[in-house]
């Protein structure tokens, strides 16, 4: 059975050799990885002088500009560019944490599970505040999730990151796909589609990476909003499941997490935080009441804002 890795990039830093590295030296081998590149003279600046295709053989490169990449249509592409049986999406800043990722995150792929994912583990640059984060939402139990656990889990049933997710092709192809054009959130979209038919979403918690971010109120905003937009767009999945419920859990959770283990300062920071990504997420969900300048100043992704034109 192959498994290929698609890797989209943007700017990509030295790191990327690491990442190779570590995908190279797994205890199940990776057929190949396919890096869906934007901008390319970033990489070819990255590359230069290291005879990158003589030393990496198993990766494909392709290009697209800045104007073209969409989170949906640009991993459409790269499935497409793959023949697999299991595809690996993955992101330039998720780092394996040891050489058993790709074995643990394919493991749970039978019966009914379609897509498993990963745990992200905080870089030793975290944040007390998105150190619990990654707790919360990442924990060490592995779980199955599907149509069954909606009633208890709401939104977080279809919670699935494709900072690093393997999924089974045969119902991809099925199920059609990534949608084709969304301003973020193309793995839950997927998820929830998928677990509406049917099928179930694995958590592998011992299936590892290293991945955070020690994102500003204004970051926090921006991605809510565009988090909130991508909801909006697609009520056939989210309508009737809502999310604000388990960001208010999270934020209670973070607050006990504060005072337990002593960063009582940090408290205020986590309150303008969190009011940030509600904000955003707030506007975001009532996008098409608000006006082109303002949905312009809300996003993170204006590229996405001219193709709607």
């Amino acid at each position: 059975m192959e498994i290929d890795v698609i890797i989209p990039l943007y700017k990509p830093g030295k790191e990327l050799f690491t990442l190779l590295d570590k995908l190279d030296s797994q205890s199940v081998p990776v057929h190949e990885v396919i890096l869906l590149n934007t901008g390319e003279k970033y990489f070819e600046q990255l590359i230069y002088g290291t005879r990158f295709l003589e030393k990496y053989q198993n990766i494909k490169v392709y290009h697209v500009s800045k104007r073209e990449f969409d989170h949906g249509g640009t991993r459409r592409m790269g499935v497409k560019k793959s023949s697999a049986d299991i595809f690996v999406m993955m992101t330039q800043d998720a780092m394996p944490a040891d050489d058993n990722l790709i074995e643990q995150l394919t493991e749970p792929l039978r019966d009914q599970v379609a897509v498993s994912y990963a745990r992200q583990l905080p870089r030793e640059d975290c944040a007390p505040v998105e150190c619990y984060t990654r707790e919360f939402n990442y924990p060490a139990q592995s779980r199955i999730k599907s149509a069954e656990d909606l009633k208890t889990l709401g939104i977080k049933t279809f919670f699935c990151s494709n900072v690093c997710a393997a999924y089974r092709r045969e119902i991809y192809e099925e199920l059609g796909g990534f949608v084709k054009h969304t301003i973020f959130n193309e793995d839950m979209i997927y998820a929830g589609w998928m677990v509406k038919k049917g099928y179930a979403v694995a958590y592998a918690a011992e299936a590892k990476v290293y991945h955070s971010h020690n994102y500003s109120c204004s970051q926090q905003f921006h991605r809510n909003f565009d988090l909130g937009v991508s909801q909006a767009e697609h009520p056939e999945v989210f309508e009737g499941v809502p999310s604000e419920g388990e960001g208010v859990r999270l934020v209670k959770k973070s607050l006990s997490y504060l005072l337990k283990t002593g960063h009582i300062w940090m408290i205020p920071g986590l309150f303008f935080q969190s009011a940030s990504k509600y904000a955003g997420y707030f506007l975001g969900k009532r996008y098409q009441k608000l006006p082109e300048r303002l949905i312009l100043f809300c996003t993170m992704s204006p590229e996405y804002w001219k193709k709607q034109k």
